[in-house]
């Protein structure tokens, strides 16, 4: 049986990765004050910090760029109340927006460590490996 820090990280990339899901969903599996860095790659050049609106605005601006999104979490090992995250990300997009056109496919995979206490993530570091974008 998966422990509860799995079955958080699980949920959580399960939400995110479907853009059916709902900002309410979300907030379901994320802390109030959690936190979120990206590090630098090609979407997010310089990196990022988010807190949970920056995240939800994240959240739904994928919803309206992207036409279908998938995120396969690989593997998933936990320490206590850490756990690193092996995932692969794509992505198609669903508009013309910026150096991006409708039915273009993005991929990457993630590494990515997460805390989570009382069944919610608190903070979620991220490390997403682009191939060459086609842009």
């Amino acid at each position: 049986m998966k422990n509860d820090v799995e079955r958080t990280v699980r949920d959580y990339y399960r939400i995110v990765g479907d853009l059916a899901r709902t900002e309410g969903e979300l907030l379901e599996v994320i802390d109030p004050d959690a936190t979120f860095v990206e590090h630098p790659n090609p979407i997010a050049p310089r990196g990022v910090t988010r807190g949970v609106a920056e995240c939800l605005a994240g959240f739904r601006a994928g919803r309206q760029l992207l036409s279908d999104q998938r995120i396969e979490v690989l593997e998933v090992l936990t320490v206590g109340e850490r756990a690193a995250i092996r995932a692969t990300w794509s992505g198609v997009i669903g508009v013309d927006r910026g150096p991006f056109t409708a039915g273009m496919e993005l991929r990457c995979v993630m590494a990515a460590w997460a805390t989570v206490r009382d069944d919610r993530i608190v903070e979620h570091e991220t490390y997403d490996c682009y191939p060459p974008l086609p842009i």
